[in-house]
């Protein structure tokens, strides 16, 4: 997959391309639907498939301070839309100016002079252009104009549950792992690299990988999670603890994972959790007996679930 930043980078004698657009954050199974259908139009009309998105978020440009909290990093965004079979991505610098283009200049800047785009597959709830101004309809008739169609596609839907990274977030944010998983196509996943924290763990015999996440990253409610600890091609069962220690005071939000039945230091490497189960809330325990008993409880609960059958 060719990786290009900002539409101007795309190379010269560039052909046609079906074209998706959005800020693709989780890369959701709403998202993996989109992006599938462009690749498949685009093998049918011989043409390349190219995903635009954005960097930074938009909302950040346009309403500083609403930074959303992210699902995907823009190293594993860019991985997760490479597994779709996408010929090239495009990440557009999202600046103030850009978010001054009108529907019609955005269409013919972006989509027209530089991607060249033969067809335009989106979401039907689609909106572009300064202010949200431009929306599906007046898609389609600026594309009669510059000899591209378009296609927008219903919002995927699960139970009546519409998938989006909006939905995701509160999932994540509500510490309801498993239903953003479901949304997702596949366990909800933490980046970051391991720092040193208290060693209290190693105390209580239970030593821990403290993450430390990117500032926006959307980190699950304070909580007990089991879940899987992914190191380069290598997936270990982990306990995760998502909290301020209160059994200790502590005040400041940690992301721990205790890994079963390995031994071995990690400081100073870049590490993900992805997140299976919830198991309990984080609460402060009397004494360090009850703490270390319950932590005993959650490391046989995270093998039972994740190691079962």
């Amino acid at each position: 997959m060719q990786r290009w930043r900002g539409t101007a980078q795309a190379p010269r004698g560039w052909g046609r391309s079906v074209v998706t657009i959005g800020v693709f954050d989780g890369v959701h199974r709403g998202h993996q639907a989109t992006i599938g259908y462009a690749v498949k139009r685009a093998h049918e009309l011989g043409d390349a498939s190219v995903v635009l998105t954005f960097d930074p978020h938009p909302s950040e440009v346009v309403r500083p301070g609403s930074h959303p909290t992210v699902l995907t990093g823009p190293a594993r965004k860019a991985e997760l839309i490479e597994e779709l079979g996408v010929d090239a991505l495009c990440v557009e610098p999202f600046t103030r100016e850009f978010s001054r283009l009108s529907p019609e200049e955005f269409v013919h800047d972006v989509l027209v002079e530089h991607l060249h785009a033969a067809e335009v597959v989106v979401g039907e709830n689609f909106r572009f252009g300064h202010k949200a101004a431009g929306d599906v309809e007046q898609l389609t008739r600026i594309g009669r104009r510059f000899g591209f169609a378009v296609t927008a596609g219903p919002l995927l839907a699960d139970d009546e549950t519409v998938f989006s990274s909006t939905y995701v977030r509160s999932c994540v944010a509500a510490g309801d792992v498993t239903a953003a998983a479901r949304a997702l196509g596949r366990p909800h996943r933490l980046e970051g690299v391991v720092v040193r924290g208290d060693q209290r763990g190693r105390e209580l015999g239970f030593p821990t990988a403290n993450l430390l996440c990117a500032r926006y990253a959307a980190i699950p409610t304070d909580g007990v999670y089991a879940g899987w600890l992914v190191r380069g091609g290598e997936r270990l069962p982990a306990a995760i603890s998502i909290g301020t220690n209160p059994t200790f005071a502590g005040t400041e939000r940690r992301v721990e994972a205790y890994v079963l039945d390995w031994s071995g230091d990690l400081y100073g490497e870049q590490l993900a959790l992805d997140f299976v189960a919830h198991l309990r809330p984080t609460v402060r325990f009397d004494t360090l007996d009850a703490l270390i008993k319950a932590i005993a409880d959650d490391v046989d609960r995270t093998r039972e679930i994740l190691l079962r059958g």
